[in-house]
């Protein structure tokens, strides 16, 4: 059987020759971690170790000294995938053995083909990805993109890696975002809805957030005396005097109808206030009213993400849990713990005393936060708190799930901890380490500032739009002579991979700054370029009906060649620790080097062209695994791989 893991055997091999040695040599010697590393310039080998320097300061010998006796030993060893071992300044750098690694990665390749570099787990789980839950209130965004694209890749690379992953959608209906588009629809009458769904309650979210915003500030100035209180709030009248006179160009009737309609409601804060408590009630009227919008604005997502190519196996309604009786349920178990108290008619749990009671502060708070902030479950009023029911949603997942994974932007930090910690307090004890915030951090565009309250933000729509129309200039320049629905397929699978790989390359914890000039290079660095690379591969196979016979991997000489055949055979141990450590740029990364070793090679060194046919058979097979293992890498980060381009 063939190994899966070809550059893994090799390192594995290393580690054990390395243990062996020194087992033998310094039996008392504990080693800690075995690490080693890629050297930075070929010629000092393909791995190599520094622990002579830890042994150095045991036994108080030079490195170089220590090095030594270690390779003499090693050098008395059989081996498979090592070519040979040498020393330098103390290090032991080791070389793989070429023809074996190459002959064996291809071969892999071709017998799994799609599997290729899919290794599976030993311990599989059963994971809830949560990912986008946006605010059914608008459509989704730039910022809400990310959220969505980084969740579908991990979902993707999860299930490729052999665990059962479901993928939730948390419809987040029980808040004042929802409220607000339910009172200016019904302040329009509750019409018709004739364009994008979406678009349009964001539309009347932006407007009668504006509105409302505009009596609001104007009731404050008639009744401040403090000037400097007073400039203040005349500056954000303008901020939104300035949002109402792009909301009157594009919707004239419908903006004066929401904001005469505020005008005259005595309390329109209040008014919406009622509408957040009746819904959790379950009032009729508010029931039909703020269900309609929501499923209407669901339809919208739905559509954006079918042309991103993201799906959900379950659509979970906040709603929902507090209607059945779940969310009351996990309060009431909550309240015979001796963790909550009332504080003005609200409810409210102490979270620091539970973590330091159950051991736990450190670990979910770290050292940094010295007290711990209390958590409202309930408010006077009688309607409970986002987290409150984000409880009780949990709970639900974790009957089923394993392990939870939330994609979550950064600043929900706090709130996820207080979460955890509520679950250990209900008995679920493995969410310690199995409820995982994977936070990411914000998507920012060059000279522009978004901010959905005021309606300023570019859609996931527009984006895809625009990178599907750049995409689609670029590919009538490079080919021509393709009819015009390739031309279109080809643009979509570019465009849409532009923006994947532009949200997935930057870790999830760094901001994203995204400027076009990037995001479609054809040259660096991007995902038409990794594309490219693949559409390159593929033209050479078309253009050959030759069948390669049996290759002769010894031919393959030189140092680009060698390049190549490392990289390939490192797929598979890079696409496990993308998996087991939810770290998506990590296959991000491996794409584009693999996209630059291959071009390298392409440039400098004739396939079909070959001196002989040997080593033309040779570069055919390493031609079709690059093809292979971009096809594979690429897919898991939901990009697809046109043939041409």
């Amino acid at each position: 059987m063939l190994d899966e893991n070809p550059f893994g055997s090799f390192k594995k091999e290393c580690e054990e020759t390395l243990k062996t040695v020194i087992k033998k040599l310094y039996p008392e010697f504990q080693i800690q971690k075995l690490v080693l590393e890629i050297p930075p310039n070929p010629q000092y080998g393909d791995l190599a170790s520094s622990i002579c320097f830890e042994l150095s300061k045991t036994y108080k010998e030079n490195p170089e000294t220590l090095a030594s006796k270690i390779l003499n030993e090693i050098l008395k060893l059989k081996f498979n995938l090592i070519w040979k071992v040498e020393t330098l300044r103390g290090y032991i750098n080791f070389f793989v053995n070429l023809p074996k690694l190459a002959e064996q990665t291809v071969n892999l390749a071709e017998k799994l083909k799609k599997e290729f570099g899919l290794v599976k787990t030993e311990k599989p789980e059963k994971i809830i990805v949560e990912h986008t839950s946006a605010n059914p209130s608008g459509p989704l965004h730039v910022g809400t993109a990310r959220n969505a694209i980084l969740g579908d890749a991990l979902a993707r690379i999860l299930t490729a890696r052999g665990h059962k992953v479901k993928r939730h959608f948390y419809v987040d209906d029980v808040g004042r975002q929802v409220a607000i588009v339910a009172y200016g629809y019904r302040l329009l009458g509750e019409p018709k809805i004739k364009e994008k769904p979406d678009k349009w309650l964001g539309f009347i979210y932006t407007a009668t957030n504006c509105a409302v915003e505009i009596k609001t500030l104007k009731e404050k100035i008639a009744k401040t005396q403090n000037q400097e209180e007073l400039e203040r709030l005349k500056r954000r009248l303008d901020e939104y005097a300035a949002v109402a006179v792009e909301l009157e160009s594009t919707h004239k009737e419908e903006f004066y109808k929401i904001l005469d309609g505020v005008n005259s409601d005595p309390n329109p804060n209040q008014t919406i206030e009622k509408i957040i408590v009746n819904y959790e009630k379950g009032e009729k009227e508010t029931k039909r009213l703020v269900r309609r919008i929501v499923k209407e604005c669901l339809k919208g997502f739905r559509e954006t993400l079918k042309k991103a190519e993201i799906s959900f196996d379950s659509w979970d309604w906040e709603s929902s849990f507090v209607w059945s009786g779940k969310v009351w349920e996990a309060i009431e178990k909550l309240k015979k713990t001796p963790y909550t108290f009332t504080r003005d008619g609200a409810l409210v749990f102490n979270v620091q005393l539970a973590a330091e009671t159950l051991g736990v502060k450190q670990k979910i708070f770290g050292e940094s936060l010295f007290e711990v902030p209390q958590l409202v479950l309930v408010r006077s009023d009688g309607t409970t708190l986002y987290t409150t029911r984000d409880i009780a949603y949990h709970l639900k997942k974790f009957e089923w799930a394993d392990r939870v994974v939330n994609v979550v932007g950064v600043e929900q930090k706090l709130a996820q901890q207080q979460l955890k910690t509520a679950l250990l307090v209900l008995g679920v004890e493995k969410a310690l380490n199995s409820l995982i915030h994977y936070a990411y951090e914000l998507v920012k565009l060059q000279d522009y500032r978004m901010s959905r309250r005021r309606g300023k933000y570019i859609t996931f729509d527009e984006l895809i739009d625009e990178a599907v129309a750049m995409a689609l200039n670029e590919v009538s320049k490079r080919s021509l002579n393709l009819p015009e629905k390739q031309k279109q397929k080809i643009a979509k699978a570019v465009g849409i991979g532009a923006i994947k790989y532009t949200m997935l390359s930057v870790s999830a914890t760094k901001t994203v700054v995204f400027s076009w000039d990037k995001v479609l290079n054809f040259e660096a660095n991007a995902a038409p370029y990794i594309q490219y690379a693949h559409a390159r591969a593929s033209s050479i196979l078309r253009k050959t009906k030759i069948k390669p016979k049996k290759p002769d991997y010894a031919l393959l000489q030189n140092p680009l060649e060698k390049q190549l055949i490392i990289k390939l055979s490192m797929f598979p141990e890079v696409f496990c620790e993308a998996a087991d450590n939810l770290k998506p740029e990590l296959l991000a990364e491996y794409s584009n080097s693999l996209a630059d070793a291959f071009n390298a090679f392409y440039n400098k060194l004739p396939v079909l062209k070959a001196e002989d046919k040997a080593l033309r058979d040779t570069r055919l097979k390493l031609v079709k695994t690059t093809k292979i293992v971009l096809e594979n890498a690429l897919n898991l980060l939901g990009i697809k791989t046109p043939g041409k381009m």
